[in-house]
């Protein structure tokens, strides 16, 4: 990985700790910190900052205010020491670090707060600091982190040749390729989203030299017919897009399984069609369910008379025709009936979550469902291709 230049400027512990700091890069990912506390009498204590739920995803070049406030329970006179980390992948780096010391009584509160200093970029407009889980949060920092941390950890096949099957609008994309630098990232798209990728990424203060990496790359392919090489490509990733394959998805499998190399990795989150956000019609109706309830004219009807409440899809709206042509294409997938077609395709799963929810209200137009298949709400699984 690439040096990161962090360079704290000041570290004072009177009447609290706060650390001031610079980044001398274009962007740090992940950072954590380490506050050690060593008393006269022995005792050692440590504070993390990602412990207190501060996930500090990313931050773009500028200069910084951390305030390192902790409850204390301990004794002074105390010696402190800082340690700044950050986390591209799976090991944590020590960046910076600085020491200080305390004699007085220290006033503190519980946990830290960051802020931002002089012409840089305010942290509360950083997607991650956001109160309004954007769209660009959702996919930069959520989607391409669950991916590499919690689904591939340290498998360095997402650094090799990876494939993104229905990339959209690429925001993922590029959130995984500036964490990883993988040697190759294509992401295929028919509808050519990422050809507004640009503009999204300056509008969520994304510094423009890193919009196009070294190795990412977009084209308008079909899934159905991938123009690569049998074997080429070492991760075939595909998050949100498999439902939406008008016709069936059949085909844009078997083109995964024959350009995925042997013992290549397959990362798939399908829309689960029975489950509370598989009819993607939530920006119409309050019921998840509604779609099965309903006839297929009378929901048509709701859809084409009704106005969409705006959902940040990064800036795209669409109209009422346009929401019920995406309902219709929608591939009815169940976590059962996928599991079945990806071993008959020689894929064995070796990593998967299910999302669940809480409460299902099981009323009689819902009695010929199964629990299971309305109470699944999303899967998440990695495969490896073994035939």
């Amino acid at each position: 990985m690439t040096p990161v230049s962090l360079t704290i400027t000041r570290f004072d512990a009177s009447p609290n700790p706060v650390c001031e700091f610079e980044l001398d890069d274009d962007i740090l990912f992940d950072l954590d910190a380490e506050l050690i506390v060593e008393t006269a009498d022995g005792d050692r204590h440590q504070y993390f900052l990602r412990q207190t739920g501060l996930d500090i995803s990313w931050l773009p070049r500028g200069r910084y205010r951390l305030e390192c406030a902790q409850a204390s329970g301990w004794s002074t006179p105390a010696r402190l020491e800082l340690i700044l980390r950050d986390q591209a992948n799976s090991e944590p780096r020590q960046r910076a670090r600085a020491s200080t010391s305390l004699k007085g009584s220290p006033q503190w509160d519980s946990g830290w707060r960051l802020g931002s200093d002089g012409n840089s970029v305010p942290v509360q407009a950083l997607s991650w600091a956001r109160s309004d889980n954007n769209w660009f949060f959702r996919h930069f920092d959520h989607a391409a982190r669950t991916i590499i941390h919690l689904f591939f950890r340290e498998d360095e096949r997402l650094r090799g040749r990876v494939l993104d099957v229905g990339c959209g609008d690429g925001i993922t994309d590029l959130g995984i390729a500036l964490r990883l630098q993988p040697r190759e990232l294509i992401g295929v798209d028919p509808f050519r989203g990422y050809e507004r990728l640009a503009e999204v990424c300056r509008e969520h203060r994304l510094p423009e030299n890193l919009i196009q990496p070294p190795g990412l790359s977009f084209r308008p392919d079909d899934a159905n017919q991938l123009d690569f090489a049998d074997d080429y490509f070492d991760v075939v990733l595909s998050w949100g897009s498999l439902e939406h394959i008008a016709g069936g998805y059949d085909r844009a499998l078997a083109e995964i399984r024959r350009v995925l190399r042997p013992g290549g990795l397959f990362f798939a989150h399908p829309g689960l069609f029975y489950g509370s956000v598989g009819n993607h019609l939530g920006e119409f109706f309050d019921d998840p369910w509604i779609h099965l309830k309903l006839d297929e004219a009378a929901l048509r009807q709701r859809v084409m008379s009704g106005k969409p409440r705006y959902m940040d899809r990064a800036g795209e709206e669409s109209s009422p025709a346009q929401y019920w042509q995406w309902y219709k294409e929608l591939n009815p997938i169940t976590v059962d009936g996928f599991e079945q077609e990806l071993r008959k395709l020689g894929f064995e799963p070796r990593r998967f979550a299910l999302r669940t929810d809480p409460v299902v209200d099981y009323s009689p137009e819902l009695q010929n469902y199964s629990m299971t298949t309305l109470g699944l709400a999303e899967l998440y699984v990695v495969c490896e291709k073994i035939s």
